[in-house]
């Protein structure tokens, strides 16, 4: 009796949900599960590239502790998200506050701030290093009107500023299209009645605009700040597989791929940055959500 009540249970159970959700679970579990559970494991090992390794616990990252490069790129990822994150939360606040309105021509504006989004990164970094070379244009019409050259790719900070400046203007479009759904959520009769009460534009935006956004600020907030730590593409074309004048601009990301890859590679090494950078960007999520709260409450 109990066995023909279990099948016929059995019988009964949806299948089909299953099969459909299988790709997506078999793809996930392939390239997200695994090399994460993989990078977490190498990381308490002393794997290279051809040799398997073997368990060394904390080693790896008592050795983070005194290698230069380390820190180094941690400074670096860090002064990243400080001057990349406020530009990218509020930017495209305004940006989306001036294409919002129905006004004739504005679509050819909305596509035109949007297309460095869809413009491969390696495109737009390539143009960026044309541009501030040397020789490139910026540097051209500085010296012609009696500047003088500036060494945007040769000096350490001005480097890190140039790859930051490429950062925001490719992100500009992408978290406008956010703000843009945000802002047609807000009701129009807020912005009327504090007309009548005599605000102006400014004192509008501050009390009205941006209190309805606050969230959508927030989630701006979380995005840019986990993509910012997480820079690679930028750095890497501007300043070369070197990171810069005497590496001075290496990034986390950066050195875990100059350390894991190659023949004689660190994986052990370069997957115990990786946790390192995990660790950093969950950190950094939730301190942005516990402050949104904070403000909340």
């Amino acid at each position: 009796m109990a066995s023909s009540t279990v099948s016929r249970v059995r019988r009964q159970l949806p299948t089909g949900p299953w099969l459909f959700a299988a790709p997506g679970l078999l793809i996930t579990g392939a390239f997200i599960l695994y090399p994460f559970v993989s990078t977490v494991v190498n990381a308490f090992t002393d794997r290279r590239t051809l040799i398997p390794g073997e368990f060394v616990g904390l080693a790896n990252f008592r050795e983070l502790l005194g290698d230069d490069m380390f820190w180094i790129g941690l400074r670096n990822s860090t002064l990243y998200v400080v001057g990349v994150v406020p530009a990218l939360v509020i930017l495209p606040l305004l940006l989306a506050l001036l294409v919002q309105k129905n006004i004739p021509g504005i679509t050819f504006f909305r596509s035109a701030f949007y297309t460095p989004v869809v413009a491969s990164i390696v495109v737009v970094g390539l143009i960026w290093v044309w541009l501030l070379d040397e020789r490139g244009l910026v540097n051209s019409l500085l010296e012609t009107i009696g500047v003088g050259r500036v060494g945007f790719l040769s000096d350490q900070w001005l480097l890190l500023l140039s790859a930051m400046a490429v950062t925001v203007w490719k992100g500009l479009g992408y978290y406008m299209i956010i703000y843009l759904a945000a802002l047609a959520n807000v009701p129009r009769e807020l912005h009327e009645a504090a007309a009548v009460d005599g605000a102006g534009a400014i004192r509008r935006f501050l009390t009205v605009t941006v209190p309805a956004v606050r969230s959508t600020m927030v989630l701006v907030g979380a995005l840019s700040s986990v993509a910012a730590f997480k820079v690679f593409s930028e750095v890497y074309l501007m300043a070369g597989p070197s990171g810069g004048p005497a590496g001075e601009d290496t990034t986390l990301v950066m050195l875990v791929q100059r350390t894991g890859t190659g023949l004689t590679g660190r994986v052990g090494y370069a997957s115990a940055i990786s946790v390192v950078v995990f660790v950093v960007t969950v950190a950094l999520m939730l301190l942005v959500l516990r402050a949104d709260r904070r403000d909340e409450s």
